[in-house]
């Protein structure tokens, strides 16, 4: 009925008549009904405006603002509550009381709330600055599939129940006062569907409940620190072991720490490799959950165990495929930099065993930072790497690329001045820091000029308008003949 109802701007007494003549031969308004489910789901907005154009037309037609047709259907007798068609059932039921005193009314009411405040505190706005109220509307999901299960339970949508008869709609139509009189027009009979909407409700609440009852016993285990450290720019490593933890590159946890707040999970990617008896996690102070727990941390006395921590996961994400690449090209923006920080751990570890399984020949990696405190976190891993792979003669496998983005004119001072030493003079390594942003078309020239029939990985951990220009850069550097390099993009969210 709803989808009969959107084209009413056709011919309104047309419109009236498929709604009210044609569902009493019960033949005609199977497939709109079924079309009008489909399309709710994908468009919410369309569903609320649609029955809201409904019970105007229930109304209109009660009163007889239409034809005679639609008023005898609106005002068949009621015997059991069952075989009327139109919900409003007396002349003093108007729209706004139908809505918010049906059962299909209020539930709408409600989920439709619900939906509006999920939405908007999804946006990234949102998340990135009150990510406390995204995390708590968005349980909301719950007021929203109770109400959808109650929602169908008014029985709005009806269908008739005597339509085996072989009706003679073209003289019925028009012979109103035969109704029941003769055989060929018998009184039309309707009743409400079966609410089916906890068949697609249930699966999806039972797994959500099972992946509930598996948080809390993964929060009930215990969790050991193996070291707390503060490092630059308010960064804090955790080195955490728990029994029977197992992970791989790039993954990420949730974490919880009752003594904030009991209720809020945050995720966090690991930087530890999987060969390491520990996995750690380098936390920046961003929030409200993350300060408060810096300053927990920095109040706790020497060699002191930390906070007690709940841990979920590990969580599977694009970069656990780096290594099903022959070369990869690993771009890291500031904190973005945590998944990376595995990949090139669990490097050593594999070159230390010289593992035979590696099948990734050569890396480029670059790391884009506003400030150059931020490159204190993990540069001693990169010098460990840097003079690993030249004992071993394998200086090439590790191109690695280090980007001062937010430098002022103190700074370029500062490094003309010490240009010709040894190792940078921000990093301590032998690979010169880059001022300003990489010139992306020429880093792709040279990755296809180096690797001519190579399949490149492209990960990313960064913004959105940096995966925007290196998609396109993958795009625009493949080339079309197979036997030739080519780029696949893929990009972590954080």
């Amino acid at each position: 009925y709803t989808f009969l109802f959107l084209n009413n701007s056709v011919s309104k007494e047309w419109s009236i008549q498929l709604i009210y003549l044609r569902c009493p031969w019960g033949w005609f308004i199977q497939i709109p009904i079924r079309f009008c489910q489909s399309s709710s789901y994908s468009s919410w907005a369309v569903h609320i405006i649609a029955h809201l154009l409904n019970v105007e037309r229930y109304y209109n037609s009660w009163h007889g603002e239409y034809d005679a047709l639609s008023m005898a259907l609106s005002r068949l007798n009621d015997s059991g509550n069952t075989t009327y068609l139109n919900p409003i059932r007396s002349t003093t039921t108007t729209p706004n009381l139908l809505v918010f005193t049906t059962i299909a009314g209020i539930t709408g009411v409600i989920i439709t709330l619900a939906l509006i405040l999920m939405i908007t505190s999804s946006m990234e706005v949102i998340r990135r600055s009150y990510f406390e109220v995204f995390w708590f509307t968005h349980h909301l999901f719950i007021v929203f599939f109770a109400g959808l299960v109650i929602h169908g339970a008014g029985r709005i949508v009806r269908s008739q129940t005597n339509a085996n008869p072989p009706y003679n709609i073209t003289f019925c139509k028009d012979h109103i006062e035969d109704w029941g009189k003769k055989k060929m027009c018998p009184v039309p009979q309707f009743a409400g569907g079966f609410p089916q909407t906890w068949m697609w409700v249930i699966g999806p609440m039972v797994l959500y409940v099972c992946e509930r009852l598996l948080r809390f016993i993964r929060y009930i285990q215990a969790v050991k620190y193996r070291k707390i450290v503060i490092r630059p720019s308010k960064v804090l490593e955790l080195q955490l072991v728990k029994n029977g933890f197992k992970m791989d590159v790039g993954q990420y946890v949730f974490l919880n720490c009752p003594a904030i707040s009991q209720l809020e999970w945050h995720p966090f990617t690991m930087t530890s490799a999987p060969e390491e008896d520990f996995f750690s996690v380098h936390i920046r102070s961003v929030g409200d959950w993350t300060q408060k727990l810096i300053s927990i941390v920095e109040q706790l006395p020497e060699g002191a165990q930390g906070p007690k921590m709940g841990v979920d996961g590990p969580f599977g994400t694009a970069s656990e495929d780096v290594f099903d690449y022959e070369v990869a090209m690993l771009v890291g923006a500031g904190i973005g930099v945590t998944p990376f920080a595995s990949i090139l751990k669990s490097i050593w570890y594999k070159f230390k065993d010289s593992n035979p399984k590696l099948r990734t020949r050569k890396i480029y990696f670059y790391w884009l930072c506003r400030e150059t405190h931020a490159f204190e976190w993990f540069a001693d891993l990169l010098q460990v790497l840097e003079r690993e792979m030249e004992e071993r003669g394998m200086g090439d496998f590790l191109t690695y690329k280090l980007y001062l983005t937010g430098w002022d004119q103190s700074h370029a001072t500062h490094v003309m001045v010490h240009a010709d030493a040894d190792t940078d003079v921000v990093t301590g390594l032998k690979q010169k820091t880059n001022y300003g942003r990489p010139n992306w078309d020429k880093e792709f020239e040279q990755v296809c000029q180096e690797n001519p029939t190579s399949v490149v990985g492209t990960f990313l951990c960064g913004p959105v308008v940096l995966a925007t220009v290196l998609s396109k850069k993958c795009v625009k550097y493949t080339d079309v003949d197979p036997r030739k390099t080519k780029f696949y993009f893929n990009k972590e969210n954080f």
